[in-house]
């Protein structure tokens, strides 16, 4: 039986009484309640010591997610420089990328196999911010040691990543608080965010991207953040303006010493309208390679040493074939296209159409071997395919180098990651400038949702992690 409702007080004269479909007066009454919860918990001593250790923590998790990541650029050099000069190569030759990736292949499958933590996350189940544990650190350093220098086509994040939040969970003992889901969860996303901030160069893109991969807020944020990333974006060409419209001053906080910035790279109108169809068709393109990268990694599961095989062998066979018929270096396939990004944005005309509609076929393909057999992260291929896909389309009418760069990329790593807040922000750091934020937030906006809508494919399933043996006595 329902209990009468009680009548509220009177509003007064002029304060008008609820109406239909108002939120609740608690929910009003609640602010200050949480306002006074977050008080008390900034005043308790355990939420202090944690985070005290916690910025401690990023000391050693920095120095080592440096060093792991120095070892990964010599391994690599040595890989792809080196040692093709110590057999009389000038470059890697076409046939470079089979031996490497088969041994890569190989070594990743029994790591898998026998290595508790299967060497860390599958990349094509997305990144994950929990820390896999101590116990799985050795085989999660291992599996990207042997992926990526050797050529996978996959990017150093998530093993930075699943490191940091290692380490953080290792050290966690030291600070004699009790061990809870929830300081588990706290310690090991300072971890993951102090280890992912050193590639990205920005603690700012890392504490959204951990912030994000936590899922805090859960779908509402996404169904709040959505709606406000697009208005933000369009309402922006407002004061930018685009074409022959200038746009309207208004006093922005802004510190400049230079010229305007973006003042070269003027904003049309056709870069706004293109980018909504770059990031449909990125979406759609990534989302295919995702769900071959799931079709790869259900087969991986069942059979690890074997399948890892064939799949890094695959992806070596299309960095070969990409070398044949264009006469570039397998590298720009066989690798996570860090390094060829930057050369990509710098010099879009040395690439012609052959070579573009080469890259991104190839490199596509073996992105998705990789994501479903190999170790790593998927941003960096994602971005490097986006940027590959916006300088190809750039000759469309209206349409800019630079503004289909950054729809291409803006378009492809929200795609990869599922992420559009991290991808925005990622996106914009990487151009340097704030020129193109309007496309950027569009393309990832519209990417986000496309990719939404469709069907996430087969789910990947948990590796059975080999356990430490056991100790007779």
């Amino acid at each position: 039986m329902t209990q009468p409702t009680q009548p509220g007080p009177d509003p007064g004269p002029g304060r008008p009484g609820p109406q239909p479909g108002a939120p609740p007066a608690r929910t009003q009454a609640t602010q200050p309640e949480e306002a006074d919860k977050l008080r008390e918990l900034l005043r308790s001593p355990g939420y202090l010591k944690t985070l005290v250790f916690c910025g401690l923590l990023g000391i050693p998790v920095s120095l080592a997610a440096f060093w792991f990541l120095s070892g990964l650029h010599a391994l690599e050099n040595w890989v792809w420089e080196d040692f093709p000069h110590a057999f009389g190569y000038d470059t890697a030759p076409w046939w470079w990328p089979l031996p490497m990736l088969l041994v890569a292949g190989v070594c990743v499958g029994l790591i898998v196999s026998h290595f508790p933590g299967a060497g860390g996350h599958i990349p094509a189940a997305g990144l994950h911010a929990g820390g896999p544990g101590a116990a799985a650190l050795p085989g999660v350093v291992l599996a990207a040691v042997f992926s990526l220098p050797l050529g996978a086509v996959l990017g150093p994040e998530a093993p930075l990543i699943a490191m940091g939040g290692g380490l953080a969970l290792a050290f966690r003992h030291l600070t004699g608080s009790l061990e809870t889901p929830q300081s588990a969860v706290l310690l090991g996303a300072a971890g993951a965010a102090a280890a992912v901030a050193t590639i990205f160069g920005n603690p700012a893109v890392a504490a959204v991207l951990l912030m994000e991969m936590a899922g805090v807020g859960g779908p509402r944020l996404f169904a709040v953040i959505l709606p406000a990333l697009l208005s933000s974006g369009i309402g922006s060409l407002v004061f930018t303006g685009f074409g022959r419209w200038t746009g309207l001053e208004v006093g922005g906080l802004s510190l400049k010493s230079g010229p305007p910035d973006g003042a070269h790279v003027p904003l049309d109108a056709g870069d706004v309208v293109w980018s909504v169809v770059i990031a449909v068709v990125l979406a759609l393109c990534i989302h295919l390679i995702q769900y071959g990268g799931r079709l790869a990694a259900v087969r991986v599961v069942r059979r690890p040493v074997p399948v890892t095989t064939l799949c890094a062998l695959a992806a070596g066979v299309c960095a070969a074939v990409y070398a044949l018929t264009t006469d570039r270096s397998p590298a720009d396939v066989a690798s996570s296209g860090q390094a060829t990004l930057a050369q990509l944005v710098a010099d879009p005309h040395a690439w012609s159409v052959g070579a573009l509609l080469a890259v991104l076929l190839w490199k596509g393909i073996g992105y998705a071997l990789c994501l479903g057999s190999l170790r790593g992260g998927p941003i960096f291929p994602a971005l490097f395919l986006g940027a590959a896909a916006g300088v190809l389309l750039a000759p469309l009418p209206g349409l800019g180098v630079t503004a289909g760069i950054a729809a291409g990329m803006a378009a492809a790593v929200t795609s990869a990651m599922r992420l559009p807040v991290s991808g925005v922000v990622l996106v914009i750091l990487v151009l340097g400038s704030s020129a193109m934020i309007p496309v950027v937030i569009l393309a990832a906006v519209v990417a986000f949702v496309t990719t939404e809508l469709l069907p996430d494919g087969p789910a990947v399933p948990l590796m059975e992690t080999a356990k430490p043996p056991a100790v007779r006595a």
